[in-house]
This record gives C-alpha cells, structure tokens and sequence, in this order.
C-alpha cells in the first residue's frame, strides 16, 4: 500500500483525492471515493447555506470516513462559506481567488474552525502566495485537466511547485487517470494526485450516461482550451481558460465569441437544456486530456484500487533496475 504524508494528513488509506468540480460531483461520488479510502470532495459554490449544510449531512450518512467541500473563491457567497465552516467537513479546498483576494483570512477561519485547508494552483506564484496563507496543501494542477486550468503542464510544474512550497506537500493534478500517472506525480516529488475527469466517467457520477460515454469515446486529442463556455455561462475566470471537448458545440462559436457574447442568454439555455438531456455534441463537456486513458465506466471504488494497485506493481517492478 502506498503511503505518504498526505495520507496522515488528510487520515485516509490512498493518496487520492476527488476534484471538487461543481458539477461534476456528487454525494454518492464523494462517499464512494472516500468509502474506498481517497478523499471524496463534494464542490458547493454557488450552494445556498442550507443546501451547503444538507449535502455534508448527507455524505455524513453514507460515510464515516473523511471528505471534503470545495469553493470557488472567487465567486463565493459569505454566508455559504460560513454555513460549511459551520458544518465541519474535515477539509475545506479551494481555488481559483482573484488576485485582489486576500487567502490569509479564509484559510484562518478555516484552521479555527479546526479544519485543513487545501488550495489549487496553476502557476507557481499563487501556490507560493496560497502557502504563505497558511494552506495545509497545495495542489498543483496543469494544463491538461479538464475544466478551468492555467498555461503550463504537469511535468515542469508539479516539481516547481513542489520546491516553491517546500515543506508543505503536494498533490499533482491534470492528466492523471490511473496508476501509471501516480507513480510520476509521486516521481515529480508530489505526495499524491487529484483526479477529476476520471472520477466523471463512474457509476456515481452526476453526469447524463451519454456524456459519460463520450469521455470513452474521447481519444485525449480532441479536447481545447478556449473561453466558450465561460462565455455562454455569462461567467469571467480569473485567469482560467476551460478545457473541454471539442464537440458541435464548440466549434458553432469558435471564432466567433463576439457573436456569442451577443447571443449568449440563448446559448446558455441551449447547453443547459443540452447537458440536462445528454445531448453530447451541443453540452459543454469540460474533460481533461486523459480521457484517452479511459476506456470504461466504472464504480468510484474500483478506480481507486486500481491506481493504487497499479502503481505500486509499476514501483516494485522498477526495483531491478536499480544497480
């Protein structure tokens, strides 16, 4: 069994974390990870307080074992973020500030509340400024994840990360979907990985069975970074572009965000109503470059015994090369 700070930290068996995407998450998803000793992390932004304090209640039931809330910070509501502290989930995650947003007096009412405080980063500066925050940990995410990520790519920016940080410990995000990519997060010097696109594709998932499919169906080649769905969300990312697949969707408005900041209001409603009825070719499906990984739906717990499984079969069968 692989085992590492993090592990204590956090009180779970797997280095593993579920990212919080906050719609790609869900009670059953966040139970089942942590069930099977990850962390699950159930995303909360834009939860009212009492859905906020309905949702913990209701991982509480499923599950004795740690978990955690995320928030966007950049767009969440005080009384939300009181209501979780409030509710005591063992950790609170979170990403994506603004650059005028002080992190020092979230991450301490979140330490007063008794609780750690992980925080995402896409660049080595906001790991930095998340660390001298006070945060328990810091995720370093790359360019390939799905969803909103920053410019640069794991491999150069997990060891970065990893050295700005130093001795906080770091988990690696962004194109990690099984045990080959623990081992070389773990290699990169992280102490264990957040996943997101491949925690999408399970049984527990929220997302319609079609959508889930066309994470199967993905090769990894056919994902982009682009601004489309913020656009047509009517929502502005500091600092973040989404990665997502590159369907009918995307390609009606590409080239022609001006057009679709016009009409933006009807497009909405059109991914929406799109998402809702697992229409795969006009949902935003923001998924991450491993999808070329994925080649089957499974149950939450069976991804993480797999990874698990898999790396440590990689690291035992690199032991002969040592000399």
């Amino acid at each position: 069994m692989l085992h590492t700070r993090v592990c204590d930290l956090l009180n779970v068996s797997h280095p593993i974390v579920l990212g919080g995407m906050a719609s790609g998450t869900s009670v059953p998803l966040v139970a089942a990870v942590s069930g099977a000793g990850g962390l699950g992390t159930l995303g909360v932004t834009g939860f009212s307080p009492s859905q906020v304090r309905e949702q913990v209640a209701a991982i509480r039931a499923l599950t004795s074992k740690p978990f955690g809330v995320n928030f966007l910070l950049f767009e969440t509501q005080e009384a939300s973020f009181a209501a979780a502290l409030e509710a005591r989930p063992p950790v609170m995650s979170l990403a994506w500030a603004r650059p005028e947003q002080n992190l020092r007096p979230y991450i301490q009412r979140v330490h007063d509340a008794g609780l750690l405080a992980m925080y995402m980063a896409s660049e080595v500066p906001e790991a930095i400024r998340a660390a001298e925050a006070g945060a328990d940990v810091i995720v370093a995410q790359g360019t390939e994840g799905g969803g909103h990520v920053g410019w640069i790519a794991s491999l150069p920016l997990v060891p970065m990360v990893v050295r700005a940080v130093a001795p906080l410990p770091v988990l690696a995000a962004g194109g990690i979907a099984d045990g080959r990519g623990m081992v070389a997060a773990l290699a990169l010097g992280a102490e264990g990985v957040l996943l997101g696109t491949r925690f999408l594709a399970t049984d527990e998932s929220p997302l319609h069975a079609n959508l889930k499919q066309a994470i199967v169906r993905s090769n990894g080649h056919d994902t982009v970074l682009t601004e489309i769905p913020d656009i047509a969300a009517g929502r502005v990312w500091p600092g973040a572009m989404a990665r997502t697949l590159r369907n009918r969707f995307v390609e009606q408005w590409a080239g022609r965000e001006w057009t679709l900041r016009r009409h933006a209001h009807a497009a909405r409603e059109a991914m929406q109503t799109a998402r809702a009825n697992g229409d795969a070719e006009h949902a935003a499906i923001l998924i991450g470059q491993d999808a070329g990984l994925i080649d089957s739906i499974l149950p939450a717990s069976e991804i993480v015994q797999r990874i698990v499984t898999e790396a440590a079969r990689i690291i035992a069968d690199l032991q002969p090369l040592l000399r």
